[in-house]
C-alpha cells in the first residue's frame, strides 16, 4: 500500500523540486510570503499622449459641468425678483454700453450682479438693442424685466403745457424752469404770438431749443391753415394783422361760446374805423411781455398813456400781437359771428354783455358798475374793514373799471375803462 500522496493523486508524495531544499528558521517560516506581482503596464498605457488626452477629457468634463451649473444658477438669478423694494427711475444716456449700464444698475441697487446682467443681455442677443432714455424700474423687477424694458424704449414721458394767452416771455420762462429739459435758452427771443399753445410730451434730456423750435413750427402751421379758411370779407390787411387781432380776442375772453362774437365786435369796429378800446392792449403797452402784476388794476391815468399798443389812443391794431393765440381764438377771427355788435362789457359772472348801440352799451355798463359796487359793499361789511388802492396809485387816481382797487380787466370795447367812441 502506497501511503504518500502525490500531485498525480498518490497520497503522501511531495511534488518534485528541481532545486535543493533550503531549511528555514522558525522566524523565517512565520514571515509572510510576497503576493503575486501586478501585471506589467503595457507600453501604450505609459504613452504621454494618452496621459494628456485623459487629462484633457477630464478637464473638459469638469468645465462642462461647471458651465452647466453656472448657466443654471445664472439663469435663476437673471429671472428671479430683483433687490429693489421700491423701484426707481433709471437714465440711459445715448451711446452707453451694456457694461456701463450693468455697473450703474448694480450701484443703484436695482440688480444684484452686473456680470450676470451683462452676460444675460448678451445671451439673449441684446447687446446693441438697449435704447437711451429714462425708465421707470418697478419694485422687485428682475434683470430680465429690466432688459426687456430698456429694449422696448418705453421711456418716462414729461409734459410741458403752454396755455392760451401767455406771452412769449411767459412761455419761455416755463420752458427755462422745466428741470427735465436740457440746454440753454436761445439768445434771440421769438416774435410775440409765434408760439403754439399746446402740451408737449418729451423724454428727459430733450433740449429747450427743440421745444421752442417745435412750438414755433406748430404755430406757423396752425396759423397758415386757419388763415386759408378765413371768411372772404375780413377787414384785415395780412396774416400778421390776423394773428394780432386773434391775440386780443384771446386776452379778452376765455369763454368758447363768445369768442366769435367778441371777434365780430373788433372786426366791426375796424371796418367802421373805430378804435378798438381793448383793456389788454393798455396792459401790454405798460408791462410788455412780462405781464401785469396780479394786484395791479388799470387806473384812469393809464387809459390815455401814449404807448404803441394802447388801442384807446391809437387807431387800428397794435404793431404786434400781445400774446400767443390758441386755435379757438384764431378760428373766431377767421370766421366771426355775423352781428352788428360794436360794444361789450363784463357781466360780472365771467362773461360779457354785447350791444350794437352806444345807449344800450351805456346801460349795460351802468348795470355792471352797480353790481361791482354792491359786491364791494358786501365784502366791506363782511370784513368790517378794508383797504383800497395800491402803494403806487397816484393820489385821486381810481381804478378805471369802477372797482374797489383790486379788480382786473373788464374786457370791454369802448366801455367802462374809458369814454366810448
Amino acid at each position: 500500500m502506497n501511503t504518500n500522496p502525490s500531485g498525480n493523486g498518490e497520497f503522501g508524495q511531495r511534488p518534485a523540486n528541481t532545486g535543493p531544499i533550503v531549511p528555514k528558521t522558525a522566524s523565517e517560516a512565520l514571515r509572510p510570503e510576497a503576493g503575486t506581482p501586478p501585471p506589467k503596464r503595457s507600453r501604450a498605457s505609459r504613452s504621454q499622449v494618452v496621459v494628456f488626452m485623459n487629462f484633457v477629457i477630464s478637464l473638459v468634463m469638469l468645465m462642462v459641468l461647471a458651465a452647466g451649473a453656472a448657466l443654471y444658477f445664472g439663469k435663476q438669478e437673471f429671472t428671479e425678483a430683483g433687490p429693489s423694494a421700491n423701484g426707481d427711475t433709471f437714465l440711459v444716456k445715448p451711446n452707453t454700453g451694456v457694461a456701463d449700464i450693468a455697473d450703474q444698475l448694480e450701484r443703484r441697487g436695482l440688480i444684484s450682479d452686473a456680470r450676470v446682467f451683462r452676460l444675460g443681455v448678451r445671451a439673449f442677443g441684446n447687446d446693441s438693442a438697449l435704447k437711451a432714455g429714462e425708465y421707470e424700474i418697478k419694485p422687485r423687477a428682475s434683470m430680465r424685466d429690466i432688459m426687456e424694458l430698456l429694449k422696448s424704449g418705453k421711456s418716462v414721458m414729461y409734459s410741458l403745457t403752454i396755455p392760451e394767452g401767455l406771452t412769449v416771455d411767459q412761455a419761455l420762462q416755463r420752458i427755462a424752469d422745466e428741470p427735465a429739459l436740457s440746454g440753454d435758452m436761445p439768445a434771440k427771443t421769438p416774435p410775440e404770438g409765434s408760439l403754439a399753445t399746446d402740451t408737449l410730451r418729451f423724454t428727459r434730456g430733450a433740449t429747450r431749443q427743440q421745444m421752442i423750435d417745435k412750438l414755433v413750427a406748430d404755430q406757423k402751421k396752425l396759423v397758415d391753415e386757419v388763415w386759408q379758411r378765413r371768411a372772404p370779407d375780413l377787414p384785415l390787411a395780412n396774416i400778421e394783422d390776423f394773428v394780432t387781432l386773434a391775440s386780443i380776442v384771446e386776452k379778452e375772453t376765455g369763454r368758447g361760446d363768445e369768442r366769435s362774437r367778441v371777434a365780430a365786435v373788433f372786426l366791426n369796429r375796424l371796418a367802421k374805423g373805430m378804435r378798438l378800446q381793448s383793456d389788454p392792449t393798455i396792459i401790454y403797452g405798460l408791462f410788455g411781455g412780462k405781464g401785469k402784476p396780479a394786484d395791479r388794476p388799470i387806473y384812469q391815468s393809464d387809459i390815455q398813456k401814449q404807448t404803441p399798443y394802447n388801442t384807446y389812443v391809437i387807431n387800428g391794431l397794435p404793431p404786434t400781437p400781445i400774446a400767443n393765440p390758441g386755435r379757438a381764438a384764431l378760428e373766431a377771427v377767421a370766421n366771426p359771428s355775423k352781428t352788428d355788435d360794436l360794444y361789450f362789457v363784463a357781466d360780472g359772472t365771467g362773461g360779457h354783455v354785447f350791444a350794437a348801440t352806444l345807449d344800450e352799451h351805456n346801460e349795460n355798463v351802468a348795470r355792471y358798475r352797480a353790481l361791482q359796487k354792491k359786491q364791494a359793499d358786501d365784502a366791506a361789511k363782511a370784513a368790517a374793514a378794508g383797504t383800497n388802492g395800491a402803494a403806487d396809485k397816484p393820489a385821486g387816481d381810481k381804478p378805471a373799471d369802477g372797482s374797489d382797487g383790486t379788480g382786473g380787466d373788464t374786457g370791454d370795447a369802448g366801455g367802462d375803462a374809458g369814454d366810448a367812441q
